[in-house]
């Protein structure tokens, strides 16, 4: 079944378009609670971002929900990951996050999270699909769901994170900047650090509905390299509007981007030995990543960009890290998703048991330079069906040989087609990716 709605992330779009309407989310809500409910006594968790948009599409949840029967539990603005966790803890039927992740304030979205905190299979999702389909029906008035409010989540959520590591690890003395992208992290970030001892200058804490990654947080790291700078931290760490991405910055003001990160994890567990079998990367992670994992003995398993997908790599190949270069790192056997703060975790503690800084940790993987263009699309189009482009695509692909690689795929997100050129010499990579995104251009009808 081909779906409609969901993508690889949920369902999402800009306010106010369909589906993301105030109307559509109420029959989502309710779509939802029949497949997702169980008979007797059943509740789902909703938490949100910071966007504005939240306030109306928690009540239309809200409302489909009870519709349907189901019970409500309401976490306010809490991270992704966060609701996952919550969800698990206190033995939800599901969990729904009402977020567009790293997109602007106009955009926003709604995905799910299973009773055991992880995405939901394509079978459950084509399940609520036909639902909406249908009428929507409410149950006896004696039946509905009531809404509560869950005031310790922030706190629960907090002692979570700080549990992923050694009771040992002490931060004293260490000096971090962290950026929250005026998002859902901003009141339980800072406050983990805080409470293992680091000194910690927060940015990016002042959410006011519009500004959700607005020249801030994991996407716009700029802000957070140069407070590192000014302040003489030993450390940076950006957070997406949602909280499941992670990007670093070390004590020289270097971006530490999700492939090195998994890189410095990898190495550590390696040390420990916790790492699994293998680490899962995606189409995307960087080619530099592959070989200094298999100098290290380590397999690199690729799987198609999102963590749903990296997810289930890493079940199949019972891997307990994997990630993507855009900060979505997955640690299985602390969590069920991807989390910014329990990574960002991973790699001090990786940084105290090595007695190194962030800066040298990274020099065991050499990154080739990578250019990636995003073509910004007015409906969909068949690429093969594109002659003009599919010739410069091969001539390209020629001249790079095997000292490199090209990667073209539509973004399961937002309307654009994504052009990554990968190769030894950044001139001629951004020429290659140049070439390309300029015959995509000219061969997309007008």
């Amino acid at each position: 079944m081909k779906r409609k709605y969901f993508g690889t992330d949920g369902i999402r779009g800009k306010v106010g378009e369909p589906p993301i309407t105030a109307d559509f989310v109420l029959k989502l809500g309710w779509a939802a609670g029949r497949v997702l409910a169980v008979d007797g006594y059943s509740h789902i968790m909703v938490g949100k971002d910071t966007r504005i948009s939240g306030y109306m599409f928690e009540s239309a949840l809200e409302a489909g929900l009870s519709a349907a029967g189901v019970n409500i539990q309401l976490l306010g603005p809490m991270p992704t990951p966060a609701i996952a966790y919550l969800t698990r803890t206190f033995r939800a039927q599901a969990g729904i996050v009402i977020s567009a992740s790293h997109n602007p304030y106009y955009d926003n979205g709604i995905k799910f999270f299973s009773s055991q905190g992880m995405k939901l299979p394509d079978e459950i999702e084509e399940r609520i699909e036909a639902q909406l389909d249908l009428p929507m029906q409410t149950v006896d008035s004696a039946r509905l769901g009531k809404a509560s409010r869950v005031v310790d989540a922030a706190g629960r959520y907090i002692e979570f994170c700080k549990s992923t590591i050694p009771a040992s690890l002490d931060l004293t003395g260490m000096k971090l900047v962290v950026d929250c992208a005026h998002g859902s992290t901003y009141h339980v970030a800072p406050p983990v650090f805080e409470e293992l001892g680091a000194t910690v200058q927060a940015i990016g804490v002042s959410p006011n509905g519009l500004n959700i990654n607005d020249q801030f947080g994991s996407t716009h790291p700029e802000h957070l390299q140069q407070a590192v700078l000014e302040q003489g931290a030993d450390l940076g760490v950006a957070f997406d509007g949602d909280g499941d991405r992670l990007i670093m910055v070390d004590h020289q003001g270097e971006l530490v981007d999700g492939d090195e990160l998994l890189f410095i994890i990898t190495r550590a567990r390696m040390e420990s030995q916790t790492l699994g079998s293998g680490v899962v990367g995606t189409v995307m992670s960087n080619l530099g990543l592959e070989q200094a994992l298999t100098k290290h003995g380590v397999a690199l398993h690729r799987a198609a960009v999102g963590d749903r997908y990296v997810m289930e790599r890493m079940l199949e190949h019972g891997c307990l890290v994997g990630g993507e270069s855009s900060g979505h790192l997955i640690c299985l056997d602390k969590t069920t998703t991807g989390d910014g703060i329990v990574a960002a975790l991973q790699v001090l503690a990786a940084m105290a048991q090595s007695g190194r800084p962030l800066h040298d940790l990274k020099h065991g993987m050499e990154k080739f330079p990578q250019t990636l263009l995003n073509v910004r699309i007015r409906q969909r189009v068949k690429l093969d069906e594109l002659p003009v482009f599919q010739r410069v695509c091969r001539d390209v692909e020629q001249e790079i040989g095997t000292q490199g690689r090209v990667l073209i795929r539509p973004s399961g997100t937002e309307p654009l087609i994504r052009i990554m050129v990968e190769g030894r010499d950044a001139g001629q990579v951004r020429q290659w990716a140049q070439r390309m995104a300029d015959a995509l251009l000219e061969s997309l009808p007008q």
